[in-house]
């Protein structure tokens, strides 16, 4: 398995879906990214030379991915959560943060529903 950006990527598919293993990188980026280190994004990941993977390396380099982007996330749902702002109470109180419907759906979110007491 190759190894980019402290995570092991699957051999066995295409570069371009590989690279979607990494958190951070979606399809665009990692098409992108392929265009960029000038690499075939259908080739797989075993079929690429050392020097393919140094310049997938450096280019993911660029980028803020993985556990960086997770303490970025955290740290700014935090400051939401310090402000006291809507966002803020929304996250604090597990309900949905963006405007949507909360008086029915919203379950992953909310979570099961509570019997009825009497």
């Amino acid at each position: 398995m190759a190894r980019l950006a402290g995570i092991n990527i699957p051999d066995n598919k295409q570069a371009g879906v590989s690279l979607t293993y990494i958190y951070g990188i979606g399809r665009k980026v990692a098409g992108d990214l392929c265009d960029a280190s000038g690499v075939d994004p259908k080739l797989k990941v075993a079929d690429l030379s050392e020097t393919d993977l140094d310049s997938l390396r450096s280019e993911i380099a660029k980028l803020i991915v993985e556990g960086d982007l997770r303490r970025a996330e955290q740290l700014n749902v935090k400051r939401l959560l310090d402000l006291g702002c809507f966002r803020g109470i929304r996250h604090r109180r597990n309900l949905p943060v963006n405007g949507q419907r909360s008086k029915t759906n919203a379950r992953t979110r909310k979570g099961p529903k509570r019997p009825i007491r009497k």
